[in-house]
């Protein structure tokens, strides 16, 4: 597939604000320790990212003005479960801000039950953005668990590293939890993502050039694409890179999103910096972009079997 970049950011940014806020919920017993009130900064920062992703979502619209349509399908399409799911988790994080921002609306029972609602919908949200994916049957590299698994572990990780920076910065006396959470989504997240390449390496599909053109003859050679010149399905459905690159890539992404973050991390504990910990969500975040333009590149449309492939 050709990954919209409206995409890639979309998700990108809302699974960061997800995962910041499950670390609010988290470590709200001591947010209140230190400096400065660290529950309210991070959740509107939480909040920021929810916005953020919404307003990227907007850029992959043909017609923006006829987005409310998208929630009408809610029986049958995860996307539409997805649009209602986002503004719902946006709601209930202003309403957690609120009451951090005004002390003694609820008691530490009702900040509980509204704070476990929160993460309640931001992993639905998860499930939601996954499965948009995976319930796509005939792009087989989606079509997998692991789809949404990675989805939610790598939201949440970059979510607890984001976590643990602003903890060093407003004084938190949880940030040692943070930062072991950090290390640990990062971790798993690391696993599951090199379980899904795997899985994805050993791939039989379904369709072949024989499927492709209708002819079941055993000697199929193609010479051109179907076309003369470009069209939208040699645009929009082909990321045009060499295979090479998407298997230099797969390392980049491995050593960016994972490795550097939890070397950055544990050397904090060696070097108290805090622009340490900013260092490596920055880095992780620049590699969880490029991670998703891999999710997205890597699907293979069998329609490319004829419009791609040149013999």
């Amino acid at each position: 597939m050709n990954p919209a970049f409206s995409v890639i950011f979309l998700t990108t940014l809302i699974g960061t604000g997800q995962g910041l806020f499950i670390a609010v919920v988290f470590g709200q017993p001591y947010s209140g320790s230190g400096t400065s009130n660290y529950g309210l900064v991070a959740t509107i920062l939480a909040f920021a990212f929810l916005a953020a992703g919404l307003f990227a979502s907007f850029f992959h619209l043909g017609r923006p003005e006829r987005a409310w349509r998208a929630v009408t399908e809610w029986r049958t399409s995860w996307l539409s479960r997805e649009v209602i799911a986002l503004p719902i988790a946006m709601i209930l994080v202003l309403i957690y801000a609120l009451l951090q921002w005004i002390p003694g609306l609820v008691d530490g029972k009702g900040m509980n039950i509204i704070g476990l609602a929160g993460v309640f919908v931001m992993l639905a949200l998860f499930f939601c953005t996954g499965m948009i994916y995976a319930c796509v049957k005939f792009l087989q590299e989606w079509a997998t668990p692991w789809t949404i698994i990675n989805y939610t572990v790598l939201g949440t990780a970059s979510g607890f590293v984001l976590a643990t920076a602003l903890s060093a910065a407003l004084d938190v006396a949880r940030l040692g939890e943070f930062k072991g959470l950090a290390i640990a989504f990062t971790l798993i997240g690391l696993i599951t993502r090199l379980f899904s390449f795997q899985r994805n390496n050993r791939i039989k599909y379904r369709s072949s050039i024989q499927t492709a053109v209708g002819i079941k003859h055993r000697k199929i050679t193609q010479r051109s694409m179907g076309h003369t010149g470009g069209s939208f399905n040699t645009r929009a459905f082909f990321h045009h890179c060499s295979h090479k690159l998407i298997s230099n890539l797969r390392l980049v992404v491995i050593v960016i999103v994972f490795v550097i973050p939890v070397a950055m991390l544990i050397l904090y504990g060696y070097l108290p910096r805090e622009e340490i910990l900013w260092a490596a969500f920055i880095v992780q975040y620049i590699g969880l972009l490029a991670e998703r333009w891999l999710f997205f590149a890597q699907a293979n449309h069998p329609q490319n079997l004829y419009y791609q492939t040149v013999g």
